[in-house]
């Protein structure tokens, strides 16, 4: 090289992209090898050979590709990177000590992490209101449920289609109350000697047997000063006056069934008054004259 052109290469040193291209061409590789190990499109590297930058997204894409570029042939890519800087005017110390390299450029290309959070809590919650929607649409309504069924349901239908209906328990009729005519000690229990009420009840006091008690009874000591009724009517004495009666049935059925002590019979004239035979005799007397 004569003393002029190395005089002209120090004041005019090769562009960047003139060095990368003469690298790969005595490298005998093509600019798609080098597309392909860089993964820089063919494009943007067509443009840093032909020096055209602006072609490029941004100067810090441009040194990047630069750096993969030069570090795919072998070339110094921390000089090849300085030396763009040094062209595109844009070198400055924190870019001399700092070099961007193709990391940190796909880096930047990548969408900030919040956005993806965002994006998938969006998901979450247009996914969730839908599930919610659709299950809120599924739910049975209350006119679904048939009005016919009780809620004590009976027993099931036999097999076979018989669809008649058992027969329904039938309930005790009447409500029996007990009012007290007095003061009065009385104990109610049932058939298994369980013991229902027991006290002495105050004068107008009043109690009410259990419709559903498995055949309640009474004890007490005077019966008579206690008032019984089925539905409102009164029903016979349960038992004679000061005597102690004990195991007298007091449900609706037993007390519809006593039948009511006879009146006392009015004793029978057993002879006529005085005056009453005087007349018959002086009638007889006329009958008998002639």
């Amino acid at each position: 090289m004569s003393g002029n052109d190395e005089e002209n290469g120090a004041l005019f040193p090769d562009r960047v992209g003139d060095r990368l291209r003469a690298a790969r061409q005595k490298a005998g590789l093509d600019l798609s090898d080098i597309a392909a190990r860089t993964r820089v499109p063919l494009r943007h590297l067509t443009a840093i050979e032909s020096g055209d930058y602006s072609a490029l997204p941004s100067s810090t894409y441009s040194i990047g590709f630069v750096r993969a570029y030069a570090r795919a042939i072998g070339e110094d890519e921390a000089a090849l990177a300085q030396d763009l800087r040094e062209e595109l005017g844009t070198a400055t110390p924190l870019e001399r000590s700092q070099p961007v390299g193709l990391e940190e450029v796909e880096a930047r290309a990548v969408p900030p992490m919040r956005w993806v959070w965002i994006a998938l809590l969006v998901a979450v919650i247009i996914g969730g209101g839908y599930a919610l929607i659709r299950n809120f649409k599924a739910m049975p309504t209350e006119s679904a449920v048939p009005e016919s069924v009780s809620e004590d349901a009976g027993e099931a239908a036999p097999e076979g289609g018989n669809t008649a209906a058992a027969p329904a328990a039938v309930s005790p009729k009447g409500s029996v109350l007990l009012t007290a005519k007095d003061a009065v000690w009385l104990r109610i229990y049932d058939a298994n000697d369980k013991v229902l009420f027991e006290k002495e009840m105050a004068r107008g006091e009043t109690f009410a047997v259990p419709a559903e008690a498995n055949n309640p009874m009474i004890r007490t000591g005077r019966a008579d000063l206690i008032s019984v009724t089925v539905d409102g009517k009164e029903v016979a004495p349960l038992g004679p006056p000061e005597r102690t009666i004990k195991n007298v049935g007091i449900s609706s059925a037993a007390l519809s069934a006593r039948v009511p002590e006879p009146a006392a019979a009015t004793p029978a004239t057993s002879a006529a008054s005085p005056s009453a035979a005087s007349g018959a005799a002086a009638a007889a007397q006329s009958q008998v004259q002639p």
